[in-house]
């Protein structure tokens, strides 16, 4: 059987548009397969909906046929479109075997994943193959959908999409744990001074803030940590907005906007795959999802935060009181128990932020936030920028860093500089608090932890 150019149509467009009595022409894989003597049929998927094509055999196929038709062939297959006697779909495609073309073989006898409940954790061993299976077709469809409505935010508000450098000479965070990149055997700088794989785009980013006003960036991140929770990869993907003429007023209201848009967006474009999650990951993350956003954020100092914590009775693992980090348990408690919502956590010790955050006036503070969210804790980290010139000098200075390192932050502040801020998000948080998935290693394509770096 031929196959023209250009003839291909993806499954989910065929089934919003077949008819009865249309020809068909089906590419893609065997989902699942049966076969007796008063029925044979396929299901044939794409990857381009959750919903397949049930192929139905006019006639039984040879013994030769029905051995090659397992999970995971790839098919091409010429029929006419019926209605369906069946309640899963409305129109099935009928045809005989002969108008069934094998385009690649699959030996079950051999093949990874079989049609019984595979664990997550298997699948990571096998993370080419993995995309194959219901959970992660869902997952990577609806990674794609949220990264598509984080775009159409930032664009529907006139924000410009910077590509900030991969490979950096600034550690944004202060803290250290970097991938250097050197060259040759005797670990040369290659671009004649120490350079490393980004933990930020933000310090970057502020550049084009400072010319086009509002702009973001979104692209991987690397930290070096030595860390196997189910939080945190060595790879991961960042958003973050950079506003010039802004303040933390200004962040909060762009974040909190941000969330709510965006999770909403991807629930609906993302029906049917949000179901999946609904019913075999987590019951009820959609309507959790949809509660937490739809009324308004709280807001409180961490000062207030930690006097809610002292006064709360609970029995944590970690301390609390000013000055006290604050840990995951904390987080959730305030977000789940004493709010029931999203709160903004503002003006953190300034010991426990970056450099760049703004001093506040009691010169104990910056003006930073945290927003944390039910279910996940710390979702977006975000502040005001100090915009002053002397004040940035002497918090770099203090935190034992060098002024001339970062000479040309400083004059971002020099040359026209104005008050400014944004916020940073994990890609990967994200996805994992809209379809309650609990390892950040199965939300990317290819993780990589310490230890692994497959493919």
């Amino acid at each position: 059987m031929g196959h023209g150019a250009g003839r291909r149509t993806p499954i989910r467009v065929q089934l919003a548009n077949a008819q009865p009595g249309q020809e068909a022409l089906v590419e893609g894989w065997i989902k699942t397969s049966r076969f007796s003597k008063n029925v044979s049929f396929l299901h044939v998927f794409d990857g381009s909906t959750p919903h397949t094509v049930q192929v139905v055999l006019a006639t039984p196929p040879d013994e030769e046929l029905k051995g090659r038709l397992g999970i995971h062939t790839s098919v091409r297959v010429k029929g006419t479109w019926v209605e369906s006697p069946g309640g899963e779909q409305s129109l099935e495609v009928r045809c005989e075997p002969e108008d069934i073309e094998v385009v690649g073989d699959n030996d079950p006898s051999v093949y990874p994943i079989q049609r019984k409940r595979t664990s997550l954790e298997h699948l990571r061993t096998i993370a080419h193959l993995r995309p194959r299976t219901n959970t992660f077709q869902a997952v990577f469809r609806v990674r794609h959908q949220l990264a598509w409505e984080i775009h159409r935010f930032f664009h529907e508000r006139g924000f410009l999409w910077i590509h900030t450098p991969i490979i950096s000479a600034s550690d944004a965070e202060g803290a250290g744990e970097l991938f250097n990149v050197t060259h040759g055997a005797k670990h040369e700088h290659f671009f004649g001074k120490p350079t490393f794989l980004t933990v930020s785009g933000q310090l970057q980013v502020e550049c084009f803030a400072s010319a086009y006003t509002d702009v973001y960036t979104f692209g991987p991140t690397f930290r070096a940590e030595n860390s196997n929770t189910v939080r945190h990869a060595n790879e991961f993907w960042m958003i973050e907005p950079e506003m010039a003429f802004a303040d933390l007023d200004d962040v909060v209201a762009l974040a909190e906007d941000f969330v709510r848009q965006t999770a909403i967006s991807t629930l609906d474009a993302c029906a049917d795959d949000m179901e999946l999650f609904d019913r075999f990951v987590e019951k009820g993350v959609v309507e959790a999802v949809r509660k937490t956003v739809e009324h308004p954020f709280a807001r409180v100092t961490y000062r207030e935060a930690q006097e809610i914590l002292q006064k709360s009775g609970k029995d944590f693992e970690f301390p609390v009181g000013f000055g006290s980090s604050m840990q995951a348990e904390h987080e959730r408690f305030l977000a789940e128990e004493y709010f029931g919502r999203p709160v903004f956590v503002t003006d953190y010790p300034k010991d426990q932020k970056a450099f760049y955050m703004r001093l506040n006036d009691d010169e104990q503070t910056v003006a930073a936030t945290d927003l944390l969210v039910p279910r996940i804790g710390e979702m977006i980290g975000g502040s005001q920028r100090e915009e002053r010139h002397d004040v940035l000098a002497r918090r770099i200075t203090e935190l034992g860093m060098h002024p001339e390192d970062f000479d040309w932050y400083l004059d971002l502040r020099k040359f026209g500089g104005t008050p400014h801020g944004g916020f940073g998000l994990g890609f990967e948080r994200m996805i994992m608090w809209l379809t309650g998935m609990k390892n950040i290693r199965d939300v990317l394509p290819f993780p990589r932890t310490p230890g692994h770096a497959e493919f």
